[in-house]
């Protein structure tokens, strides 16, 4: 029938219409700021930086390797890596970002350097009242406006950071094991060094003992017995 999706639809504007009035599952909007809707764990709005512990400069994740600088579309990330390097979650020393910064007047939210990251270091933040008065430097976000804990992240993205948690575990579990089985082995070199030393050392003793021995005993000369 011509025209039947027009008269569905209305219907079930209607329907919402007067039944808002009974039923609050009705209503399709909110007193905002009072009221608020909570947000879905899939959206998404500006990156930020991901640090574990409590110290942000030092529980940092990036390691500055800049793909995610090299792979944003609108080139809005600007990262300057340090001269110096640090442990990184797993006890491998490695770089870090002395500067890192996010133009988000430029930002398009793409989740691009979300996706290229190797190191689980940026994600996407789920915060929308960001207006500002300042259009250049409050939209210029440094380092240390987006570090955000680990613990922030499994708030925002629960699902999402118990994967990541669980992929970080099993890395740290492996290392744990290289690093022992390494230290086994390298135990188990210096023990038969050790013992190929002494080995080496009693034959020696030995060799000695038997060159420096008792000399044979002599043969007494013929006696010539004259009649």
């Amino acid at each position: 029938m011509l025209g039947e999706g027009i008269i569905q639809g209305l219907l079930e504007t209607a329907r919402n219409f007067f039944g808002s009035y009974v039923e609050k599952d009705r209503l399709v909007t909110v007193q905002y700021p009072e009221q608020r809707h909570p947000l879905p764990e899939a959206s998404r709005n500006f990156p930020f930086l991901l640090y574990d512990g409590s110290e942000p400069e030092a529980g940092l994740r990036c390691v500055a390797c800049q793909i995610c600088e090299k792979e944003c579309p609108p080139r809005c990330i600007h990262i300057e890596k340090s001269k110096d390097k640090k442990p990184d979650f797993v006890g491998k020393q490695q770089f870090y970002p002395a500067v890192f910064n996010i133009d988000v007047s430029v930002c398009m939210s793409c989740q691009i350097c979300v996706e290229v990251c190797p190191f689980d270091a940026i994600r996407m933040d789920k915060v929308f009242e960001l207006s500002t008065s300042n259009r250049f430097g409050g939209l210029l976000w440094t380092k240390r406006e987006l570090a955000k804990s680990n613990e922030y992240y499994q708030k925002i993205h629960p699902t999402e950071a118990a994967e990541c948690d669980d992929r970080r575990e099993k890395e740290l579990a492996e290392a744990q094991a290289k690093a022992a089985a390494a230290a086994t082995a390298k135990a188990a070199q210096a023990a038969a060094a050790t013992a190929g030393a002494g080995t080496s050392a009693a034959s020696a003793n030995g060799a000695s003992g038997n060159g420096a021995g008792a000399k044979p005993a002599e043969v007494p000369a013929k006696t010539t017995v004259t009649p």
